[in-house]
């Protein structure tokens, strides 16, 4: 996806799964008129693809036992390219997985989106914050309900390296640069890995450091205010961000190992860092928690499957904030259902997916997390994903949704992702600033 592919390219690329089929309408739900859903099906279409695609649809397995629904998930990585046109040509599925709340908010433009039934509506009330449900509304109206999450701003790193170094977790941004500093001094290499391309488009993943930056230097409310485009790029807050990350990712001594100097940032894959964490190459990354999905695939310097675990070959923590004793921020991104039908079966499918027995059946298939309050974090297929989604559960984090995908198109993945590769490439910051601001003009 744009977005969505961005989460969804750390899965196995060998497992197409049911990527390649096409996206079919409501026609199946709607050609069954004995006044029962049992015998129905319904079509859903998203982004995700792959292993991630097939354990999707295996999560409606009870559901269709308990209601006689049929659910078939079809993924499609040109989703988030072609989903308006499909819709506003008529084509449009039953339901679809929607990564974005811009996105979202174009398909609500449509009139073809479906409000929130009174169920859906409640179920969010009792097991989302209402921030998230805010993502799912346009002008007062409750449209959309989330689904799974991620959790952006951890860094990796390797519990064993850090134990031989004699260092700690730290718990404030400068007890970072001085981690830095003291892994530098230590070993004689650059601590950082990082990564900026992408096969959808390159230079989110700068973003996503910005964001963590902003938002636990200026706050919640400053945060919000640079969403809605009431702070600026150029603003002094968001000036702040950059030049805080720049101690990091612009600093030579300190990026990229395993890969070159700071330009190759731009030209390293975003997912291949996890390989030069677990061989030992690099000692730091800055990740969201999908990229635990990459450790799957990549190996130790005794060629084993890393483990990740606390105690293991690799883990992360959360990025830190500016103080110790502060609150906890956390950058999240995730999906939301919108519906196209008032059919039935349409409805019931929504309803379900809403609820903690579809966060449970999907968390216990491996590899996600949800946001879903009521769902039972144990059933997650690591402690760091249990972690994760207990962090996300926890009423006292304050959670805010990845920036970039709040913001109009033609900044949130235009000019803001493109001013992070120009920025690493060596422009300028005020240039840079200016450059991104300028999305909104077009």
């Amino acid at each position: 996806m744009i977005r969505s592919q961005r989460r969804r390219l750390v899965a196995p690329v060998a497992l197409l799964g049911v990527a390649g089929l096409a996206l079919a309408g409501c026609a199946e739900t709607s050609s069954t008129d004995s006044g029962s859903v049992e015998g129905q099906t319904v079509q859903i279409a998203g982004g995700i693809t792959g292993g991630e695609a097939d354990a999707l649809n295996e999560s409606f397995a009870q559901f269709t036992e308990d209601t006689g629904i049929k659910v078939v998930y079809t993924g499609d990585k040109s989703f988030e390219g072609n989903i308006v046109t499909k819709v506003t040509g008529g084509s449009a599925p039953d339901i679809a997985i929607v990564p974005q709340p811009g996105l979202l908010k174009s398909l609500i433009e449509t009139g073809e989106v479906q409000p929130g039934s009174d169920t859906v509506s409640a179920n969010v009330d009792e097991y989302w914050s209402e921030d998230w449900k805010g993502y799912g509304s346009a002008d007062g109206t409750f449209y959309a309900a989330p689904m799974l999450a991620n959790v952006k701003g951890y860094v990796w790193y390797s519990p064993a390296s850090f134990a031989e170094w004699g260092v700690e977790v730290p718990k404030t941004w400068d007890d970072l640069l001085t981690l830095t500093q003291t892994i530098r001094d230590t070993t004689g290499a650059a601590p950082w890995c990082a990564g900026f391309a992408s096969d959808a488009a390159s230079g989110w993943p700068g973003t996503d450091w910005i964001e963590d930056l902003v938002l636990r230097q200026s706050g919640a409310e400053v945060y919000d205010q640079w969403v809605a485009n009431e702070v600026a790029f150029t603003d002094p807050e968001i000036k702040e961000a950059f030049e805080a990350v720049g101690e990091i990712l612009l600093n030579p001594d300190y990026v990229n190992a395993g890969y070159g100097d700071v330009k190759s940032i731009n030209s390293t894959a975003f997912g291949d860092v996890a390989a030069a964490v677990a061989d030992g190459r690099c000692a730091l990354t800055h990740q969201a928690s999908f990229l635990s999905a990459n450790f799957l695939e990549a190996k130790t310097a005794a060629g084993e499957t890393p483990t990740v675990a606390p105690d293991g070959d690799v883990y992360a923590f959360l990025l830190p904030g500016i103080t110790a004793d502060g609150e906890q921020f956390v950058e999240a991104g995730g999906e939301f259902v919108a519906t196209f039908s008032d059919n039935e079966a349409v409805q019931k499918v929504a309803e379900f997916m809403s609820t903690p027995e579809f966060a449970d059946a999907r968390v216990e298939l491996g590899g996600v997390i949800s946001a879903n309050k009521g769902a039972d974090a144990s059933l997650a297929s690591s402690q760091f994903l249990t972690d994760a989604m207990t962090l996300l559960q926890d009423p006292s984090t304050v959670v805010r949704f990845d920036a970039s995908d709040l913001m109009p198109a033609t900044v949130g993945n235009g000019s803001f992702w493109k001013g992070m590769v120009n920025w690493i490439d060596g422009r300028p910051l005020d240039q840079v600033l200016s450059d991104i601001q300028a999305g909104y003009d077009n």
